[in-house]
């Protein structure tokens, strides 16, 4: 598998990208990614690519929201 490497304009325009692509693993998966991440992280999903993918992206999906909930705490 090829690593691809994506450049957003603003962490919005990330978080963005990696709110979609959740929710694509969730329609295909039938889960929410709360449920998934829980169930990944207690051993009870297998390590196949499209779990560690979904695991990546919900981190990512994590930090960005983390990230703009400062820059609009700073910003008020």
């Amino acid at each position: 598998m090829r690593k691809q490497r994506i450049t957003y304009t603003s962490p919005l325009d990330a978080l963005v990208a990696v709110s979609k692509r959740l929710s694509l693993y969730e329609n295909q998966q039938q889960m929410d990614s709360e449920i998934f991440i829980d169930r990944y992280r207690k051993g009870l999903i297998p390590d196949e690519t499209l779990f560690v993918e979904w695991s990546n992206d919900y981190q990512h999906y994590l930090a960005l929201h983390q990230q703009l909930t400062g820059l609009l705490r700073a910003a008020a």
